[in-house]
């Protein structure tokens, strides 16, 4: 038997062995050929699966159903779990706020919303509690000094009661003064005043019971005691016609306020040291100042004097935001100069602000400095600190304790259960519904989205609050009890709605053709870009027309927005370095005989970044070869000398801009967008595009340097490219050389 022969028997069984390995090896190819395109050198262009495009958080990681499940009996704050993500900041500031001596103040830097003031308050109180109460501070008349302020520091609580005792023995002095003067006239003695004010004294010094008797103001009760006396005795009845006029001058402010106190800084007993946060500084609310009185007023100047924030903070923390202080344009400056002095000294001087006289009222500049103690805690932003401390260097030179806040963290467990248990206590907060495990994921993964990274979580709470709010009050108009995964969905999508005028007025320019996008297709010199717009309070992405024509000059590589002054030095450095690339590609043509000219189609608005070096050099060696682009395919991508494709930012809204421009035009299954491979872990796509790719209507791909990237656009390798190139080069080379002046030797 041949072997024809063997094998005709076993045909049908054979027929369904390769029928079966086929379909097997088809679905392998099939999966590897969407995965990778190879070309003749080597490179890949990775095409992204859905799940490659965005991250995936499970809420089987979580041991609870909602977040009610996390309200701990001991009712720890929302503050206590942030600081998790915040751990390095936390060890910082722990240290500094336990640094009590002078000179130690803290510093912390970090963008708003990543609870820098919040978590620094809670911290500053949290040491507070562990550090001595503070003390009351009192101005006195001072007897002995011409009027002069005596400033008394007194243990907490006991200010309240000297006032209260002081204006009583007033009250006590003014009902029964008529009386002791007449038995002053009728025994032609002080004896029944000086028993008086001896017995009224006395119960003074009872009624501070929070003074020890050792630490008693003795010597200014004496010397009380001796002015009252003094004046009563040189005082005389008017024998005039005027009745009791210089009786009333007795009973007047003038005479009575001098023996009252006025408390600057006040503290209830048994709270731990003073923690004190303007929100609004100003020269008044830091360092106090002295109040107006009229032409009339009687009421002396010890009396006038109000304390400012520093001596409210005395013995404990002052916390300031450094933006606050710079927003000041008229006393900003000063503000900054008065606490550098400060600081330098550890001193204050009340001073009265609103006198014309940069000394102030004689009875200002007159009294004495007040030693104060306090622990600044200045909260900033890199750049205002950055910016200040070559010019400020010796006033950030008491600021050594830096403690910087983070503006993303990893994401790992850890991190993920921590934001869970901050959800927590801020619905607890804020009395609205709890959420789910699901809608916890998805406010995690909007955390991501915002910070652009697969691997890490931005740390900006303020942005989780709002979005927790929201969430909560679109579960409200469902009228659920939980707030669930599709609630955080439509807080996000009424979040986009809202902010969407602008960018869905482009997309119509676009539609209606007003705008030249072109999305199906190939053409020569001919590209689409994607630009990232950000209005602040909307952020978007949008596709722009890159093209580029070459001809026979030696003008190199010029960009007509560059030329018009309508590019930016970011954009004019890439296009530089695109420009070095081509010079080494085509080493062996230069010099390269060619004029290439660039332009961004229908952009008015000036030109600014290198994240379109990569389109602006595929678009021209596509014009340079000859060779058509697929103008489904969108690129981004900023280039180095090298040829390799660096991340850009702005991705999420570059991607989904161009994805619904495709959409509203037609998608066809050839439309996507072509990135950095560094930029794979900053994909955090909303469910739409995924939904796309997953249906293979769009496509995302990857390319790590020039090769790939034009296989993918063009189907055609670098190598191919270029010998389609250097055929072009030659005849520009041929044409300047026939157009070359002749001259004739005679």
């Amino acid at each position: 038997m041949t072997a024809n022969g063997i094998f005709r028997g076993h045909r049908p069984l054979l027929q369904k062995a390769l029928g079966a390995f086929t379909s097997r090896m088809l679905k392998i190819i099939n999966r590897h050929y969407i995965k990778y395109q190879i070309n003749q050198s080597g490179d890949m262009s990775q095409i992204l699966t859905p799940q490659q495009l965005t991250h995936h958080i499970s809420a089987k990681q979580f041991s609870f159903a909602d977040t009610s499940e996390l309200i701990s009996a001991d009712n720890i704050s929302a503050q206590h779990h942030a600081w998790v993500a915040q751990s390095e900041a936390k060890k910082a500031a722990e240290f500094g706020l336990n640094l009590h001596q002078a000179g130690f103040n803290l510093l912390a830097l970090g963008e708003p919303g990543t609870g820098r003031t919040s978590l620094m308050l809670s911290a500053m109180h949290e040491a507070a509690a562990k550090q001595a109460e503070a003390g009351d501070l009192v101005a006195l008349y001072r007897f002995d000094a011409n009027g002069k302020p005596l400033f008394l520091k007194l243990p907490a609580g006991a200010g309240i009661q000297l006032r209260q005792a002081l204006d009583l023995m007033i009250r006590n002095l003014a009902k029964d003064l008529a009386v002791l003067l007449e038995a002053k006239g009728q025994q032609s003695s002080m004896a029944p005043i000086q028993i008086f004010v001896e017995a009224q004294l006395s119960m003074v010094k009872a009624s501070i019971t929070l003074i020890t008797p050792e630490k008693m103001p003795h010597h200014y009760f004496e010397l009380m005691q001796r002015d009252i006396l003094d004046v009563l005795e040189a005082w005389q009845p008017n024998t005039g016609g005027d009745g009791d006029n210089n009786y009333e001058v007795l009973l007047s402010e003038g005479f009575l306020g001098r023996y009252r106190a006025n408390v600057l800084v006040e503290h209830p007993a048994s709270q731990g040291a003073p923690v004190v946060y303007d929100n609004d500084p100003s020269l008044h609310s830091l360092f106090g100042g002295v109040e107006s009185a009229g032409e009339s007023s009687t009421t002396p100047d010890f009396l006038r004097l109000r304390s400012g924030n520093l001596l409210r903070a005395d013995g404990g923390t002052l916390l300031l935001n450094l933006r606050d202080i710079l927003a000041d344009e008229q006393n900003g400056a000063q503000i900054l100069e008065k606490l550098h002095r400060f600081l330098r000294n550890g001193t204050l001087q009340i001073e009265d602000l609103s006198s014309s006289s940069s000394q102030g009222s004689s009875f200002v500049s007159a009294q004495a400095a007040i030693p104060v103690s306090v622990k600044l805690v200045l909260v900033a932003t890199r750049e205002d600190y950055y910016l200040l401390i070559d010019e400020n260097y010796d006033f950030f030179s008491y600021f050594p304790i830096k403690i910087e806040f983070a503006e993303k963290v990893k994401a790992s467990p850890e991190n993920y259960a921590a934001y869970a248990a901050f959800i927590a206590q801020k619905c607890q907060q804020f009395k609205c519904s709890h959420f789910t495990a699901e809608a916890v994921t998805a406010l995690l993964q909007s955390m991501h989205r915002l910070e652009e990274d697969q691997k890490r979580i931005s740390t900006q709470f303020a942005v989780l609050e709002k979005l927790m709010l929201e969430s909560a009050a679109a579960a409200e108009l469902r009228g659920a009890a939980l707030v669930g995964i599709e609630d955080v969905k439509s807080a996000i999508n009424r979040k986009y709605a809202r902010h969407s005028y602008i960018e869905g007025h482009m997309r119509d320019s676009i539609i209606d053709n007003e705008l030249m996008i072109t999305v199906h297709g190939e053409t020569i010199g001919q590209i689409n870009g994607l630009t990232h717009i950000d209005l602040a309070d909307a952020s978007f992405g949008s596709p722009v027309r890159i093209s580029a024509n070459c001809y026979a000059g030696r003008r190199d590589v010029l960009t007509i927005d560059r030329e018009v002054a309508m590019s930016g030095p970011t954009h004019d450095k890439g296009v530089m370095i695109l420009q070095s690339w081509l010079h080494s590609n085509f080493a062996l043509m230069n010099p390269l005989n060619m004029t290439a000219s660039l332009v961004f189609e229908q952009e008015y608005n000036g030109v600014e970044g290198d994240s379109a070096s990569c389109a602006e050099l595929f678009a021209l060696l596509s014009s340079l070869a000859q060779v058509p682009i697929k103008q489904g395919i969108a690129v981004t991508g900023a280039l180095n000398q090298h040829g390799e494709v660096l991340p850009v930012g702005g991705l999420n809204e570059k991607i989904e801009g161009y994805f619904r421009v495709c959409k509203d035009i037609g998608l066809d299954g050839k439309q996507g967008v072509l990135l950095p491979d560094r930029n794979q872990r900053h994909l955090i796509l909303s469910d739409e595009v995924l939904d796309a790719v997953a249906n293979g209507q769009f496509h995302i791909a990857t390319m790590n340097n020039v090769a790939e990237g034009i296989l993918h656009l063009t189907g055609r390798s670098l190598e191919e490219i270029n010998r389609l190139a250097e055929a072009r080069l030659s005849t520009f080379k041929l044409t300047l050389e026939a157009n070359l002046p002749k001259v004739f030797n005679i």
